[in-house]
């Protein structure tokens, strides 16, 4: 049996970072991944699902300018973009591989699940571990539909060979939005977007989203609201999703790939958690103590998307992973999640840090808004964006900034401000003070300043 001081499940971002601190300071580690070294992020998610974004954001921008000073219609060419991307991608799984090696990190290319509270099975090998981190990620929600095996996963979109020229997305989170506008950009013929609730982005402020939503209509996706997907039939001419309005009356969309969107959850079924009497919630979660420690198993922590007890974000798994560090090696710190900005990387982009306005109404807090029309901002108009929001939202008296959400080209960077304000406490008056070049996303932020 293999001994470890610490023994890692999973090899994306909070995994490597764990493995990697408790290695430098001596411990003997291990660590195990089924699929590809390195995680979502970097293979499979917000990097490779930036170079193709990115690729549709500058030939927007190309054509919102014809005829204001460019004459070029750039037309994105799918298997050039496709080869771009797996320059970033193909690298990684070796480049952990050999950080790994050079650490003196045991590493199993390998599943492994718990065959007690400290041991597993890794493969063929048995492990005894002191301690045991669970960063295996998140995987796509099941659906329960019928034909729910026709679906296309957001890995999968990331491979595609070819644009299919019909695309269905089930679901309006950020996921869905972020590949219709990609899809139809790069020339898709019909873009379609399933939702059950009232409208897209739930989780966003209902502005910010107002302005998104108008983007995509003028994109000429087929955003479907109150759509609950009852099942997905395939036959020789591709797939037909079925779906209810609200009224019952069911409705077919034709698509040649349909692609879910629909939510993801920890990735924990093949783990075997009961053999460890590791304790989960009625909804399938982990239950952890503040330093992410399994409440019964003190063997075992998680991290990153596994844990779910921050938002699933790329700088969440570091916090996650920068919380056990402490944990283990020192005394502990429990992550602190609040301003942690959330970028959706539609066109505009969209951007949300703190409460929206109705959550902080509800906390009780009396509020200083500012919001408005975003197009009028020179970052927005030189770029011809006419769908285009921001929210600002401030306690009243002492000025502390709460939230900020932002539909507007500079979205992505101006946030990181507010985000700033949000986690320090700052008030409006600090960032009045404060100098910003000009035109730029910090002048942005001083003009949106309740």
């Amino acid at each position: 049996m293999a001994k470890y001081d610490l023994f890692v499940i999973g090899t994306g971002l909070a995994g490597q970072d764990v493995a990697g601190a408790c290695a430098e300071a001596g411990w003997d580690v291990g660590i195990a991944d089924a699929r590809p070294f390195g995680g979502t992020c970097p293979l499979r998610g917000c990097d490779p699902k930036k170079v193709l974004v990115h690729a549709a954001h500058v030939a927007d921008q190309a054509r919102r300018l014809d005829g204001y000073g460019l004459e070029s219609n750039p037309r994105i060419d799918w298997d050039d973009l496709m080869a771009f991307k797996r320059t970033f991608t193909e690298p990684v799984p070796d480049g952990v591989e050999e950080n790994f090696a050079e650490a003196g990190i045991d590493y199993f290319h390998q599943p492994a699940r718990f065959t007690g509270a400290r041991t597993l099975d890794v493969g063929e090998t048995a492990v005894e571990a002191e301690h045991v981190l669970i960063a295996t990620g998140a995987e796509p929600v099941t659906l329960g539909i019928e034909g729910e095996e026709h679906f296309t996963y957001s890995d999968d979109f990331l491979e595609l060979e070819a644009l299919p020229e019909r695309l269905v997305f089930v679901g309006g989170g950020y996921v869905s939005m972020e590949f219709a506008h990609l899809a139809a950009r790069a020339g898709a013929e019909k873009v379609t977007v399933l939702e059950t609730t009232d409208r897209i982005l739930q989780n966003f402020e209902a502005g910010a989203v107002e302005a998104v939503a108008a983007a995509t209509d003028a994109l000429g996706v087929d955003i479907r609201t109150g759509r609950q997907v009852e099942a997905i039939e395939a036959d020789s001419a591709g797939f037909a999703v079925i779906a209810k309005e609200k009224t019952g009356e069911a409705e077919s969309y034709r698509a040649d790939a349909v692609v879910h969107g629909a939510g993801r959850v920890p990735a924990l079924g093949a783990l075997d958690l009961d053999a460890a009497g590791i304790e989960r919630t009625e909804d399938g979660r982990l239950v952890l103590d503040e330093n992410l420690r399994s409440a019964s198993n003190a063997a075992v922590y998680a991290a990153g998307d596994a844990a779910q007890q921050g938002p699933p974000l790329t700088p969440v798994a570091h916090l996650d992973g920068r919380a056990v560090e402490k944990a283990l090696l020192e005394d502990g710190e429990p992550p602190r999640y609040e301003g942690t900005p959330t970028v959706v990387f539609t066109t505009p982009r969209l951007a949300s840090v703190g409460f929206t306005e109705a959550a902080a109404r509800k906390q009780g807090f009396d509020l200083d808004v500012k919001s408005g029309d975003a197009s009028g901002f020179y970052t927005a108009r030189h770029r011809r964006q006419e769908h285009a929001f921001y929210k600002v939202i401030a306690e009243a008296g002492s000025g502390r900034i709460v939230g900020a959400h932002l539909a507007y080209p500079n979205a992505h960077e101006a946030i990181n401000v507010f985000a700033q304000a949000v986690r320090h406490g700052l008030a409006v008056n600090d960032l009045k003070a404060s100098v910003y070049a000009y035109p730029s996303a910090g002048s942005d932020v001083q003009a949106m300043l309740p």
